[in-house]
């Protein structure tokens, strides 16, 4: 009897799992690139920046079994009450799906690379208005304020990686997605401004 209902239960699990991807698929941005790698990147090397990011784990989006993750995170986000380890949770995923989206275009795979990549920066974009919303309401968000900052500093740098490696008509997208991190990076920079805090130099591209 266990078993069955066990049986039942998984059933039931593995068939909302397609159709929460179906309709994330039918909702998702589509690429199509066909472009050789256009070897964009920055005109000056800069200095590695100091933050490290997540390990995506070993189940990445060009995997069967990634709507299973992608249903987690969702639902990991939807059961978490505080509004600030939201945002925590928010930038912890922003960071494994970049880490993921580099590989898959190490892999070849720029289509997904870039639907991912976009989700990334969706991602550290949710962190960011999160942060911003508990900052509003009185909450000290000093600490995670300064992660979001290095973490959109990171980001770029692993666009930019990213952008040696795409073909070139990905470029125009990437760079786009590229302005989301920058509109990120320069909110919390102002927000640690503002308190008075030590905020990381504006990139040079971004100054």
């Amino acid at each position: 009897m266990i078993l069955k209902a066990l049986a039942i239960s998984f059933l039931v699990a593995f068939g909302l799992g397609i159709l929460f991807t179906s309709i994330l698929r039918s909702a998702a941005i589509e690429y199509s690139f066909s472009l050789p790698p256009g070897g964009v990147g920055w005109e000056e090397q800069e200095e590695k920046i100091d933050y490290e990011l997540a390990f995506p784990g070993r189940i990445l989006p060009d995997s069967p079994l990634w709507f299973l993750k992608v249903a987690r995170d969702k639902l990991w986000l939807t059961l978490t009450p505080s509004k600030l380890r939201k945002a925590e949770l928010s930038l912890l995923f922003a960071d494994k799906r970049i880490v993921a989206s580099k590989i898959l275009f190490e892999k070849g795979e720029y289509e997904l690379g870039t639907m991912i990549l976009l989700k990334a920066e969706k991602y550290l974009e949710e962190a960011a208005r999160l942060e911003q919303s508990c900052r509003d309401e009185g909450d000290d968000t000093g600490i995670l304020t300064r992660r979001i900052t290095f973490a959109a500093l990171k980001h770029r740098e692993e666009i930019a990686d990213i952008l040696t490696i795409a073909p070139q008509d990905a470029t125009p997208d990437i760079i786009k997605i590229k302005n989301i991190t920058e509109g990120v990076f320069i909110s919390e920079r102002n927000a640690l401004q503002e308190k008075g805090e030590e905020a990381p130099k504006s990139p040079s591209e971004w100054d």
